[in-house]
């Protein structure tokens, strides 16, 4: 029987020092995890922070990453010593993830509120190239360490939980920490520059053509547009970019992740410029005399707690808003002023609202948006109960949602209300009921009847426009799909 050897040489080439291989591996997974989280960001302002989005990037990063992976194990074994690509690739990688930021800053003005294909377009460009290229550097490394066959097992689970921890190391860095804290702009090129300094420290290999090359393309081209690249956001928080517009006279515009979401006129707290918010200010003004207790589910540009504030002197307003940069942003740019009765609590509605006490208030306004769907977790069944909960008897509960001419989310949502009131009203105009057009569509429900406006459907009507629409619930609550334009 043949003698069979402990070990064998896999590779003439020296293996790579254990420190600098688990470094590499731990930058270069962590960098993919960043340019995922921050790709959601770089993608919310032209086409939302929805389902949809969220699912086109994390999508991507995964093909990035499997392509890359693949890629890189395929030039491994073509290369006699595979640390020759390494310096390339990580300035390859530098010069892609700084060029990452124009790219989508001018194609997203061009997809801005497409469809879902455009999504994963957009999500493509701001991802594929940069995490597909530094997803490449693992398979070298592993090849440049693997000695031996003996050593298999050690080096591969060694260097995978090395990358594991540097992607979760990123993951809680970069979305605990870095997205509070810094633009989305600061993020990617301090990353860009850090692996562009990888990427020359490397062993000497930027002195060669092609590294040279990728040096030129990541400082002559990728920073200086990421830094002249004009940004959409006034103010980009841990949760939204936000801008705001003017009208030319005392009127603002505050813009959510592109999308109008509020007005607000500087001079005059009773204009009311969108029809959703007349139809529910008229409401308002149709209310017994006095003050009122009002909860306000999401704030946005304050108008209608404004509004209230000053039509209905000594009411309460209480306001709950998940982002307390925008609140801050509101006080510097839309004349927000908070008091004993106008209060804001930052955080979650959800949370908030189950801290409310029972029969508290005469009127709950819902009008949170995430891009242009209600957050999923605001529209089921759980959660108007917990809304029926906090209104006084007869007190009135007033949703603002937008959908399309399918009306396939609309439909859902009053499905969902009247299943827990026993009086609903639906406001739009006429040719968005009729499913002609998209629009604002503003639900109205009480414990006690709920009074006729102009356009509006209720009764036998609002059950025929209902049909056989499922209600929504914490369990089973698909707004994105439900939302569509089609």
């Amino acid at each position: 029987m043949g003698h069979v050897p402990h070990a064998r040489a896999v590779d003439a080439a020296t293996p790579l020092n254990n420190r600098i291989a688990a470094g590499l591996v731990f930058l270069t997974s962590g960098a993919v995890l960043v340019l995922e989280i921050v790709g959601l960001r770089l993608v919310g302002p032209y086409v939302g922070v929805t389902l949809s989005s969220s699912t086109a990037i994390i999508g991507v990063a995964l093909a990035a990453i499997a392509y890359g992976a693949w890629t890189g194990g395929w030039l491994a074994d073509r290369r006699g010593d595979p640390r020759r690509l390494l310096s390339p690739l990580l300035l390859l990688g530098a010069a892609a993830t700084a060029a990452t930021l124009p790219i989508v800053r001018v194609a997203g003005a061009w997809l801005r509120d497409a469809g879902p294909s455009s999504v994963l377009l957009l999500a493509a460009m701001a991802l594929f190239v940069p995490a597909a290229l530094l997803s490449a550097v693992t398979p070298l490394v592993v090849k440049l360490q693997l000695a031996d066959l003996a050593h298999t097992g050690r080096v591969v689970g060694r260097l995978s939980s090395v990358g594991t921890l540097g992607a979760i190391t990123a993951t809680f860095a970069t979305g605990f920490v870095l997205v509070a804290t810094v633009p989305t702009s600061v993020i990617l090129l301090v990353l860009a520059g850090v692996l562009a300094l990888a990427g020359f420290g490397f062993g000497g290999y930027w002195r060669r053509t092609g590294n040279l090359s990728a040096a030129a393309a990541f400082v002559v081209i990728g920073v200086p547009l990421g830094i002249v690249t004009p940004s959409p956001c006034d103010v980009e928080t841990a949760y939204t970019c936000a801008a705001v517009g003017e009208d030319g006279g005392e009127g603002r515009v505050l813009f959510l992740n592109g999308a109008q979401h509020s007005y607000v006129d500087l001079g005059d707290p009773e204009h009311l410029e969108y029809a959703y918010t007349q139809w529910i200010g008229s409401y308002v003004d149709d209310l017994p005399a006095g003050p009122l207790d009002v909860l306000h589910v999401g704030g946005g540009g304050f108008t209608l707690p404004r509004y209230v504030a000053a039509t209905r002197p000594g009411s309460d307003n209480l306001v709950l808003e998940l982002d307390p940069a925008l609140v801050d942003l509101d006080r510097r740019r839309l004349g927000l002023r908070t008091g004993p009765l106008l209060r804001v609590e930052t955080g979650d509605a959800r949370a908030g609202l189950r801290r409310q006490p029972s029969a508290s208030r005469d009127l709950v306004i819902g009008d949170a948006f995430g891009h242009l769907a209600v957050p999923w977790h605001l529209t089921t069944r759980e959660l108007v109960t917990d809304v029926r909960r906090v209104l006084r008897p007869g007190g009135v509960y007033a949703l603002n949602v937008i959908d399309g001419p399918a009306r396939r989310f609309v439909r859902a949502e009053v499905a969902t209300i009247a299943a827990v009131f026993p009086f609903v009203t639906l406001v739009a105009p006429q040719p968005a009921l009729r499913g002609e057009t998209g629009s604002n569509f503003v639900v109205f429900a009480s414990t006690s009847p709920v009074r006729a406006v102009p356009d509006s459907l209720t009764g036998d009507e609002l059950r025929a426009f209902v049909g056989g629409a499922r209600i929504l619930t914490d369990d089973y609550a698909p707004v994105d799909q439900l939302l569509t334009w089609d």
